[in-house]
């Protein structure tokens, strides 16, 4: 019975509607819908599902078990007039859902690739720019915008019609508002929202959905209390927690983001906007 049916989705993967280059590498059990185009030097894992409408170009690596919605166009040049044609590649891990008309744009000769993690939800019309790293279980909402060389941590969560700015990290288990203009970094754990965007608090909820213990929470919310709400300046801030606050998995993750972080992390919310 199972062999019946990979067979019949075999032929109808084959079907003369939809457009596959003799030199794309489609595993045995991948549907593709009418109407869709697949170039060369394309490679789909196993149980994928390809949507009507699809345009897939060359360098994308798709892997098994992922869902792409209609209209979606992946691994298309980049948008960056330094581009000079150089081989690279879109990268989309598996499990991963690509819903309508999202645009995913491979890499350039800075990273080599754009790469979606295992497990990502990128909801319908969000564009992925070259260049940029979304960590596994991210979810991306409708109408998002990352510009090139973007970071986005594991289980990050960014809300409808938020645009980021080139070259900015959002950490893990991060939530950015809906809307947000992004043009800091964000730290792992926390919720950003407000213009200009600020800190406004941590992501309990998703911390606690994901198996964080209460005293975790509490200890990730000591830390952002000295870094945010004491009045200190950020290197003051990080002299206090590595002196008092013990050393854990959490506590390292943020300095070493906030050490690392090359346009500056978001500010305090003040409440004077």
């Amino acid at each position: 019975m199972t062999s019946n049916y990979l067979d019949i989705k075999y032929k109808y993967m084959n079907q003369p509607l939809a457009y596959v280059h003799p030199g794309a590498k489609i595993a045995r059990n991948v549907v593709i819908d009418p109407f869709t185009t697949i170039h060369n030097n394309v490679e789909i894992g196993e149980g994928t599902w390809i949507g009507s409408n699809v345009t897939i170009m060359e360098g994308a690596r798709i892997g098994k078990n992922c869902n792409i919605f209609p209209g979606a166009v992946i691994s298309a040049v980049p948008q960056d007039l330094k581009f000079g044609g150089e081989d690279s590649l879109a990268i989309i891990g598996d499990n991963s859902t690509i819903r309508e008309c999202v645009t995913i744009n491979r890499g350039t000769v800075a990273a080599g690739k754009t790469v979606i993690g295992k497990n990502c939800l990128i909801m319908a019309t969000a564009h992925i720019a070259h260049d940029c790293m979304i960590g596994d279980n991210a979810i991306i909402v409708n109408g998002v915008a990352l510009a090139g060389h973007v970071t986005v941590g594991q289980y990050a969560v960014i809300g409808g019609l938020a645009a980021v700015h080139q070259f900015i990290s959002i950490g893990d288990h991060a939530m950015v508002s809906g809307g947000s203009l992004v043009r800091k970094d964000v730290p792992p754990f926390s919720k950003a929202a407000k213009e200009p965007l600020s800190y406004v608090g941590i992501n309990s909820v998703g911390l606690r959905r994901r198996g964080f213990t209460t005293e975790k929470i509490r200890e990730i919310q000591d830390i952002y209390r000295i870094l945010y709400q004491k009045n200190y300046n950020t290197s003051q801030a990080m002299s206090i927690i590595e002196a008092e606050m013990e050393a854990t998995p959490e506590r390292d993750e943020i300095l070493d983001f906030i050490r690392n972080s090359s346009r500056g992390i978001m500010k305090g919310y003040t409440g004077s906007v």
